[in-house]
């Protein structure tokens, strides 16, 4: 297995090209509009995604533009970026507050024109090889399962050339409740 630091200087011998936003179609819109989950949730502006899959042939044109025009601006509209934050319970005594994790509710529109950067991203970070193989999350065609077969396989390797095998390991159960939450809800000025 590549250590990272060894993988990060071969990668970055040379600039990346130009990163470019390629053009957005309607037709490409109404593909990720309707890739959405069906949900009655809904953000602050109170339009569930079901509603949006239903009217997208009728939108597209003027959501293309929206995200042609912030793609070129490099600007994220402000009130796309609200959320509405609810309790979720997940389980135990009801009444004792830990037992909920906070969930945000974005608007819908924000999942879309999201979903269309991460593609472009994914496509210039796979094309320029910039991401580490051992990358499982957030990538196709990845899994926890293959990142634990990967884990288990460099393990068994190891054990069978006679070689000491440790691992560090963090219980990331509660970790929102640890983070200050002053810190994330103040606004960057």
């Amino acid at each position: 297995m590549q250590n990272p630091t060894t993988y990060l200087h071969g990668i970055l011998q040379q600039p990346f090209p130009l990163f470019n936003f390629k053009y957005v179609s309607t037709y490409e819109i109404e593909k990720v509009a309707k890739s959405l989950k069906i949900k009655e949730s809904h953000g602050y502006d109170e339009i569930p995604t079901k509603v949006i899959k239903q009217s997208v042939s009728y939108i597209s044109l003027p959501l293309a533009h929206i995200c042609k025009l912030m793609l070129r601006s490099g600007t994220f509209p402000t009130r796309l970026k609200f959320a509405e934050i609810k309790p979720i319970y997940k389980k135990g005594e009801r009444m004792d507050i830990s037992n909920y994790r906070p969930i945000s509710l974005l608007p819908s529109f924000s999942k879309i024109f999201e979903k269309i950067i991460f593609q472009r991203l994914m496509y210039y970070f796979d094309h320029n090889k910039i991401l580490a193989n051992n990358q499982f999350g957030f990538r196709n065609n990845t899994s926890t399962e293959l990142a634990s077969y990967h884990l288990i396989n460099k393990i068994l390797e190891a054990l069978n050339h006679k070689l000491f095998v440790g691992g560090i390991f963090c219980d990331l159960k509660k970790a929102f409740d640890c983070v200050d939450h002053e810190i994330l809800l103040k606004k960057n000025v």
